[in-house]
């Protein structure tokens, strides 16, 4: 299924639409795809300037993880031997990025759970204002430092506030260089690999492309292959036929 034009409706409808997408990435997660010793929980927050979030988390103890049921039998891929496919693959580099770290403090608690990834979905209301696209970069920042892999989904071009996209913010926040995704592919999926040097997978797509197979990473070399497409196509099938019109152009775009 082509990636719709999700400015044509408010945004609220996305806000709905993404939060059964996120529903449908987690079971599949848990159903097949991550080892037995990962899981995958949905998170809402409150406030529209911030994304339901899709967390991956694993079972340190040895004991639990044996005495549990599999939630999946699913296995990860290595990257030395299936290189995801994307079409730029980034490395922060040593010098910023390592100023950048040293200004935080890292504070962790001993858990037999163990946070290894998120999952975002952007919805309007993170790029809307300054201060809602900081929020979302600064919460992305600190993901990657505190060694928490990310994938990030962007369906809505650059604007006021995100000139260069979301993972142009992203990249400009750790030290790097200006990314500028390309005119004719302004939308966005970032998968981030939380090492010493954080890296970045990144995909740029427009309206009517497909959705690819994105890399989500739960260690820095191994990653489970995320299914964007089928799961975009699932969750769709709940959009209100009225509003399936206005997303596919039948109808004219509602206006604020």
């Amino acid at each position: 299924m082509a990636i719709h034009d999700w400015t044509r409706v408010y945004s609220g409808t996305f806000h709905d639409f993404h939060a059964r997408w996120i529903t449908h990435l987690a079971e599949s997660l848990n159903e097949s795809l991550l080892p037995p010793e990962y899981f995958a929980l949905s998170e809402q927050h409150a406030g529209a300037a911030v994304a339901d979030v899709l967390t991956l988390s694993t079972l340190d103890d040895a004991s639990s993880r044996s005495s549990r049921a599999p939630n999946g039998n699913g296995s990860t891929l290595a990257v030395a031997e299936a290189p995801p496919k994307v079409e730029l693959h980034m490395t922060a580099d040593a010098e910023h990025y390592y100023h950048l770290a040293r200004r935080t403090l890292a504070i962790r608690h001993r858990s037999s759970r163990r946070l290894v990834a998120m999952i975002e979905i952007l919805s309007p209301g993170n790029k809307d204002s300054q201060r809602h696209l900081d929020q979302f970069v600064e919460k992305a920042v600190a993901a990657l430092q505190h060694e928490i892999h990310l994938l990030i989904i962007d369906l809505f071009p650059p604007g006021s506030f995100d000139p260069r996209g979301i993972h142009g913010a992203i990249w400009e926040a750790i030290g790097e260089k200006l990314y500028q995704p390309p005119s004719q592919k302004p939308l966005t999926l970032a998968a981030y690999v939380a090492e010493q040097l954080p890296q970045a997978y990144v995909q740029p797509l427009a309206v009517g492309d497909a959705l690819i197979e994105m890399p989500l990473f739960l260690e820095y070399d191994r990653y489970v292959p995320m299914p964007l497409e089928p799961t975009y196509s699932r969750a769709y099938r709940g959009v209100p036929a009225v509003l399936k019109d206005i997303l596919e152009g039948r109808s004219p775009a509602e206006q604020d």
